[in-house]
């Protein structure tokens, strides 16, 4: 905004409540600027005023040495023991106090510099001047809090590329000793998103937490304990979609990645319950904008991630997610394909038992198996690609077939002898489709560990990454699918006809079969105790033994 703008502002709203002095209950008109202004002065001393404000923001240096930022943390510690004396002193006279609120948020405005030069962080902590904002942060006039927010969420926005030379990781750990993301909280709870500013330092304020996480990613649990996991649950229920209720999303997939105290945490929060309620909408409905499909893609993320918990497992089959998500893959809308990947979640594993049951109970082979018959496309705009949901849908029905047991079990392998077995057909299909791609994979392998055998030895590391340059090649999906071939055989004679007769035609043998099996049942597990590992690689192997 330039100077004539500022004007134009001054001339039009010149009488603006000071917020959070004492005329209660008025508001500030959104999309005003965070400057203060009290009652009962003329647009002619406003206008002053604001002049001030944007001479006084025209004459801050881009760069500042040591001494020059001593200097200014002192000067700013003097405007907020005064603002605090006059504001104690006139607790009733807002008009007493206004002009030292305008210098304190000048103040802090100056402030900004120090962005530009992370290596002088030390000096704002040694100052102490960090715990001088943080109770800033729930200063009784949000306009100074708001540019607080601004200015922690510069401070903390360091460069990956400097961060090694900055002080951001001593600013950091000085923030967090003092409770910063419950400070945050407490001043997010007062703010008014109908406001624009309040409503952007909101944003800033998560802005401010996705920071500090890519700066130390271990500080994500003690972050999601100081409130910000509970109001950010809270934050979601709001029915009405805007930007930060998406960034809620994208914060919450951060906090609960790879971190299973965090998933804990949700789950005991009731907060499965709340992702659902939020993924409901989009059962017959599609996102209204790209934004909005970003947010549920988001939400979807969310769920995968706390299904990596047996009992949040137990949470969602209570909750009915299983029966959700089915009804999502009856729809074409962009919610199916992501549905189709938090079911591969929820089933796959030695704890997908429960889900897999509750799948087969709620109708769900009518809906999986016409997607494993013909893999969808993806979603012009939202889901996994058509590559990870035919891997997605061939690992729930390699689950189906793992931990079905009795009746549900009978349902299930009747599905592979209906329609002239079809899905046998299917199965072998995808079984040349991938180790043809193995193949190629396999002989790249092989000619690298040639050429490393010729200056030395493979060790084990260079085994594993060879395994996992297969797996990735296709050799993954393939052992999914041959080992579904196996245990299906066992369904009747009439089967495994079909599965050797297909062969014959095809020219392959069984034995390529047994291999990718065999190699499974040797790297399967690595989760399990001993004694689980070694009783199902028994139970494959005697499968293999008897295809």
């Amino acid at each position: 905004m330039d100077v004539t703008e500022v004007f134009n502002n001054a001339e039009q709203t010149p009488n603006r409540a000071l917020p959070g002095n004492s005329h209660q209950g008025e508001k500030r008109p959104a999309g005003d600027e965070p400057d203060v202004v009290p009652r009962k002065i003329s647009a002619e001393e406003h206008k002053r005023r604001l002049l001030e404000l944007v001479e006084q923001a025209e004459d801050v240096p881009d760069s500042i040495d040591e001494t020059g930022l001593k200097r200014m943390i002192l000067s700013f510690e003097k405007r907020v023991n005064k603002n605090q004396e006059l504001r104690i002193k006139y607790s009733n006279q807002p008009t007493k106090f206004v002009d030292s609120e305008v210098d304190l948020h000048a103040a802090i405005q100056e402030l900004h510099v120090i962005a530009t030069q992370p290596n002088l962080y030390g000096i704002l902590v040694q100052f102490k001047a960090h715990s001088t904002l943080l109770q800033l942060l729930l200063h009784s006039n949000t306009d100074i809090a708001v540019a607080v927010v601004d200015l922690l969420q510069e401070l903390t926005d360091i460069d990956e590329d400097n961060q090694e030379d900055s002080g951001i990781d001593s600013l950091i750990d000085a923030l967090m000793d003092e409770q910063l993301p419950l400070t945050l909280v407490q001043n997010m709870d007062r703010m008014d998103e109908s406001i624009k500013e309040e409503a952007s330092a909101i944003h800033n304020s998560l802005g401010i937490i996705e920071n500090i996480i890519d700066v130390q990613p271990e500080l994500t649990v003690t972050i999601a304990k100081q409130g910000i996991l509970a109001w950010i649950l809270k934050r979601l229920k709001l029915k009405a979609f805007e930007a930060n209720k998406l960034y809620c999303s994208e914060i919450l997939s951060i906090l609960l990645q790879n971190q299973t105290e965090v998933q804990k945490m949700l789950g005991e929060a009731d907060g499965i319950d709340i992702l659902l309620q939020q993924l409901a909408t989009y059962k017959r409905n599609e996102p209204s904008s790209n934004e909005e499909i970003e947010y549920m893609e988001n939400i979807f993320n969310c769920v995968c991630s706390i299904l990596s918990l047996n009992e949040n497992r137990v949470r969602f089959v209570k909750g009915e997610g299983i029966q959700l998500m089915i009804l999502m893959l009856k729809e074409k809308h962009a919610s199916r394909n992501c549905a189709i990947k938090v079911l591969n979640h929820a089933c796959s594993g030695d704890d997908g038992g429960p889900c897999c049951s509750k799948l087969i109970e709620s109708l769900g082979l009518r809906a999986i198996f016409p997607l494993f018959m013909r893999t969808p496309k993806r979603h012009k705009k939202a889901g996994p690609n058509q590559e990870e949901l035919e891997e997605h849908i061939i690992s729930i029905v390699t689950s189906l077939v793992r931990h079905s047991e009795g009746a549900q079990r009978q349902r299930l392998m009747t599905k592979f002898s209906e329609n002239n077995h079809e899905k046998i057909e299917r199965l072998l299909e995808l079984h040349f489709k991938y180790l043809e791609r193995v193949e190629v994979v396999n002989k790249k392998v092989e000619k690298e560990r040639e050429q490393l055998l010729k200056y030395g030895e493979v060790d084990e590391e260079n085994e594993e990454e060879f395994y996992m340059q297969r797996l990735e090649a296709g050799l993954f999906c393939l052992q999914m699918v041959d080992y579904t071939l196996v245990e299906v055989s066992q369904a009747g004679q009439d089967v495994k006809n079909r599965i050797f007769e297909i062969l014959r035609m095809r020219g392959a043998s069984s034995k390529v079969i047994k291999t990718v099996v065999r190699e499974y049942a040797d790297n399967i597990g690595d989760a399990m105790d001993e004694d689980d590992r070694r009783h199902e690689q028994e139970r494959i192997l005697q499968l293999v033994d008897e295809f």
